[in-house]
Parts: structure tokens; C-alpha cells; sequence
């Protein structure tokens, strides 16, 4: 995929993120709503674009009483964001929505909202996505084979090879597998796999944060990485090759390690970003670290995308108590990332 040309964004100075509210009956409208009233930190100018109907925001934001401005979508004409207004990109629902109450009908609707968001980025329109919680298994119901939002990106932005990492502070974890039966994963790790991931993970560390010379933890994946052979053999054929394969290009790559140890403070602090066998191994510690601040990037793809570590809480959708913190952290990482250039590569 080749880089972009420039477009509004980028000739008026005001780079435009792409915002989706995603599942329409969970709290990604209320959240949207909430990043609105806030003013974005820093002294780069942005506009937040909006991606959902323009109805159902104007009815959540009635709901929960919220005063925000919504001004319609105008691509000639950036406009720079202010606390308490937003930009909307309107899509239509195929339904009437009530906040908590999942529709099928609507299902085609939140991948609308993504095929135009990714659509934007790969064009340039848009320096980055950001995006909030998706209902997968009423996108499922209404026929869509859907497994996430990584695998979802990767394939409409022909991606071979995406990966997803959740970040809090300076805490950077990467899973090896992703949405995975527990019993599928040790097949699912060889050798090949592991050194593809250890290479995105180096290349876009040193892309989007910056780093010079990422450091690079990897779990075992068994209990005390194998005991030497005694709990398990995947350290010894796999994860061991792999990580000497990857030292011997170059890369600053350690471990196997007992992952029950290598989450602890002081063996952290050596490294810049762990990577974990599977998604139950890796994803605990960053909740439990900051499930309110945590956002999920997806590494290995041409565009910038981030989005909040949580579900869809269809139970607190039109309460009021949703926390916006993940998807708040989400956006300003998105603008931290974007600005560095990185916003459309050749893969």
C-alpha cells in the first residue's frame, strides 16, 4: 500500500480523526458524547470526526442530558475541535436504536461506520481511527462472520499480518495470538509466526513511539516456561528458536519467561514491551494495571488505529455511569501517534 497524497487535513493543518461509535445499543455513543465536551490536550489542532447517526447522538445526548453541538461533516472545510461541540459524519441506521437492546438490523451499520473510517485513513482524509467497543456476536447473528476489530482492519487494508497490543502508562503488552480457543494456541505458535510478530512489534515501536532500540520481553507459554522441558516443549521447538532467530537479525529480543514473573515491576522496567502467547496471558495484566486508561492499538497495519480496552456495557448504555477514561487515552494516543508521520506507510 502506497503512501498517501496530501489532502484537507494535512493542507490546512488541522489533522481529522476518525471517531466510530460502534455498537449503537452499547455505551460507544455516550462515550463519543463525552470525549465532546472535553478540549484535546496540546497545542496541535484536531478535529474529531464523528461516524454514526446523527439522530441517535442527538437522542443519547438528550438521555443523558449532555449539552453538545453537533455540526455536520464538512470535508473542504476543517474545523479545529472545541470543548462541547462535535463533528458528525452522518450514517444512517437501518433501524431505531434503544440504548441496551441489541438489533441484528443494525449490524451492517457498525461495519458501515468502519469501512468508511478505514477508507478515510488509507486515503489520507483521516491521520488516524479511533474507535469504540463492537457487539461481535450481533454482528455474528446477522450473518457476518466477524471476529474482531484487528482481524476486521487487517483485511479491508490488506494487512498479512496483524498485532494487537493494549498499553497503560508505560506498560506495552503484544499477544502472540489473539481470539483463539485456549486449547488452539499451542498449534497456532510456530516458529515463522513468532518472528513475524517480534518484527512488527520492533518496526512499530520504533514507528509510533519513537524508540530507538525497542527491548522486547516474550512469555513462555507454558507454567514456569516449560520447566526445562518437564511442563511443556513449546519453549524449547518454538519460542526459543524464535527469539534467537530474531537476536541474530538484529533484534533486542529476550526471554522465554515465566510469565507469572515477568509482569512484576522490576523485571519490567528493563524492557519496552512484553509479548504474550495468548490472550488470556497478556490482557489480565494490563487490565488490572489500568482498565480505565488502557487502549488497544493494532500494530502491523498502514494506517494509526487505537481503541478502548473494554466491551460494549450494554447494561450502563443511557445511565450516565460509563466511564470515558479508555477511549479519552485512546484518542490522545492516536494524536500522539499520528503526528509523529506515521499515518499512512507502505506495508
Amino acid at each position: 500500500m502506497k503512501p498517501s497524497s496530501n489532502t484537507s487535513s494535512s493542507s490546512h493543518d488541522i489533522a481529522r480523526i476518525a471517531l466510530t461509535t460502534g455498537e449503537p445499543a452499547g455505551i460507544g455513543p455516550d462515550l463519543c458524547l463525552a470525549i465532546a465536551q472535553q478540549a484535546l490536550a496540546g497545542d496541535a489542532k484536531y478535529e474529531l470526526v464523528c461516524l454514526a447517526d446523527r439522530s441517535l447522538l442527538e437522542e443519547r445526548a438528550r438521555a443523558l442530558r449532555l449539552s453538545v453541538r453537533l455540526h455536520d461533516y464538512d470535508p473542504p472545510i476543517p474545523r479545529a475541535h472545541a470543548a462541547g461541540s462535535l463533528t458528525v459524519l452522518h450514517t444512517p441506521l437501518a433501524v431505531p436504536c434503544t440504548a441496551g437492546k441489541l438489533d441484528t438490523r443494525n449490524a451492517r451499520y457498525v461495519l458501515q461506520l468502519l469501512d468508511r473510517a478505514i477508507d478515510g485513513c488509507v486515503s489520507g482524509e483521516f491521520a488516524a481511527m479511533v474507535t469504540a467497543p463492537v457487539q461481535k456476536s450481533v454482528i455474528c447473528d446477522a450473518g457476518m462472520p466477524f471476529t474482531g476489530h484487528t482481524e476486521y482492519l487487517a483485511e479491508h487494508t490488506h494487512s498479512p499480518k496483524p498485532v494487537m497490543m493494549l498499553t497503560t502508562g508505560s506498560l506495552r503488552v503484544a499477544l502472540a495470538t489473539t481470539h483463539l480457543p485456549l486449547r488452539a494456541v499451542s498449534d497456532a505458535i510456530t516458529v515463522d509466526l513468532l518472528c513475524e510478530v517480534m518484527e512488527i512489534l520492533d518496526r512499530d515501536l520504533r514507528r509510533l513511539w519513537a524508540l530507538s532500540r525497542p527491548r522486547i520481553a516474550v512469555c513462555g507459554l507454558n507454567p514456569h516456561a516449560g520447566e526445562s522441558g518437564h511442563l511443556g516443549d513449546e519453549e524449547l521447538r518454538v519460542i526459543g528458536p524464535a527469539i534467537e532467530r530474531m537476536k541474530a537479525r538484529g533484534l533486542e529480543v529476550s526471554g522465554p519467561f515465566p510469565a507469572d514473573t515477568l509482569f512484576v515491576p522490576r523485571i519490567l522496567a528493563a524492557y519496552d514491551a512484553a509479548l504474550a502467547m495468548y490472550h488470556d496471558q497478556g490482557l489480565p495484566v494490563i487490565k488490572h494495571a489500568g482498565f480505565d486508561s488502557a487502549v488497544n492499538v493494532t500494530l502491523g497495519l498502514p494506517i494509526v488505529r487505537t481503541s478502548v480496552d473494554h466491551g460494549t456495557a450494554l447494561d450502563l448504555a443511557g445511565t450516565g455511569r460509563a466511564d470515558s477514561g479508555s477511549l479519552e487515552a485512546a484518542l490522545h494516543l492516536a494524536i500522539e501517534m499520528s503526528s509523529r508521520g506515521s499515518r499512512v506507510v507502505s506495508i
